[in-house]
């Protein structure tokens, strides 16, 4: 059936089955306590499956293995979590950051050059924080100077998700210190394997080494690995963090709405009528979120502050939600100490979702971000005082 004539009733059908027979039987229990090994070859084959019959990034366009409406994409990510499919957790940069980066400012040749690699399985991280410049962008302080073979690099980078298994890395530097602060950046495409990059895991209270730290030491950069032009990096990066704020909130929504709410309600004595009524609000959150998700998928022109309401709303919930699940399952929450990789932040291990739920409201820009732009881009208050 041609995708002319298809009907989204048909896709439904269609994703389904799809679903019914390629979805891996029992992987919770198999990606549960596994080695790094382990959940990389998952992942990637979980990836390749997804492609095969394109399904990996329904949202890119149709000349590079995309093409699905608006539509389709909520319908593939409707049934993904309603069957309970692993999440793309290993390729969640670079489905969605680096090649929203590239398609919208990179040249022709780095398109070319990375999205068939990523297609392949090319991992990537993104390198925006540092130590003393968090969620405020504009205060970051690794330099990038112009030498003979390219620019220079030197600095230190934080929380980067899974840099330790990336290749490539989307990289913010300051190449005019004397410029304002947000008219000195740069924009690269850093290769990991590049001498002087050192990386280094950090232990969260979860157990795991989600995120890490990438030292920079005299990094040399080729100019073709700059994206946009120099000093316009900013500009750039807003692109790339559009990407974490936006249609990615679809899937994440959904998996909290299906099987994260049905993993809840199983926690629940539902004899308690103090319980039923935490469950009837947060269900009554979790249909708000789906349909503001929905609405912001099916706008043809999203307002300047649709993405951040999402996001905002998105982490928040998840907090709640799983600090409610932590309650409901008592000691046993304190003592479950694994919980399935490849699953997202609703999985059931209810104290490791917790811990893992704060850090939703601090990527792409903290929960505090987020209001500033509602409130100045989406309801027109007065700007906040900048920094120069």
């Amino acid at each position: 059936m041609t995708g002319e004539s298809r009907t989204l009733e048909d896709f439904r059908t269609e994703v389904r089955q799809w679903c019914r027979t390629n979805i891996p039987v029992d992987w919770r229990r198999a990606q549960t306590g596994v080695s790094d090994r382990e959940f990389v070859e998952f992942q990637q084959s979980w990836f390749q499956r997804l492609r095969a019959d394109g399904f990996a990034v329904p949202h890119w366009p149709k000349e590079y293995g995309g093409g699905m409406s608006s539509a389709e994409q909520v319908v593939l990510y409707q049934e993904l979590a309603a069957h309970d499919a692993p999440r793309l957790v290993l390729a969640f940069v670079s489905i969605h950051h680096a090649a929203a980066t590239l398609l919208a400012a990179g040249t022709d040749e780095q398109r070319r050059r990375h999205l068939p690699a990523i297609l392949d399985g090319e991992i990537w991280c993104q390198g925006f924080s540092e130590p003393g410049a968090g969620s405020d962008l504009a205060a970051l302080a690794t330099t990038a100077r112009r030498g003979p073979d390219g620019y220079v690099v030197n600095g230190q980078k934080l929380w980067a998700s899974g840099a330790q298994y990336a290749e490539w890395c989307l990289l913010l530097a300051r190449t005019d210190p004397d410029a304002p602060a947000r008219q000195g950046i740069s924009y690269f495409l850093l290769d990991m394997r590049s001498p002087g990059v050192e990386v280094r895991p950090i232990r969260q209270a979860t157990g795991e080494s989600h995120f890490c730290e990438i030292f920079l030491d005299d990094v040399v950069i080729a100019t073709d690995r700059l994206v946009g032009r120099e000093n316009t990096g900013w500009q750039v990066a807003q692109r790339t963090l559009g990407a974490e704020r936006g249609m990615t909130m679809l899937e994440l929504a959904e998996r909290l709405g299906n099987g994260g709410f049905g993993r809840l309600v199983e926690s629940c004595p539902l004899d308690d009528p103090v319980v039923l009524d935490r469950l009837a609000a947060l269900e009554i959150e979790l249909t708000g979120l789906r349909a503001l998700c929905a609405d912001f998928v099916a706008g043809a022109a999203p307002g300047p502050a649709d993405a951040s309401i999402v996001k905002l709303y998105y982490s928040e919930l998840l907090q709640r939600m799983t600090d409610f699940g932590t309650e409901m399952a008592g000691l046993a929450a304190h003592t479950e100490l694994r919980k399935p990789l490849s699953s997202g932040w609703e999985s059931g291990a209810w104290m490791l979702d917790f811990l893992g739920s704060w850090e939703w409201t601090i990527p792409g820009g903290t929960s505090e971000i987020q209001r500033t732009i509602i409130g100045e881009r989406g309801l027109g208050l007065p700007r906040e005082p900048r920094g120069k």
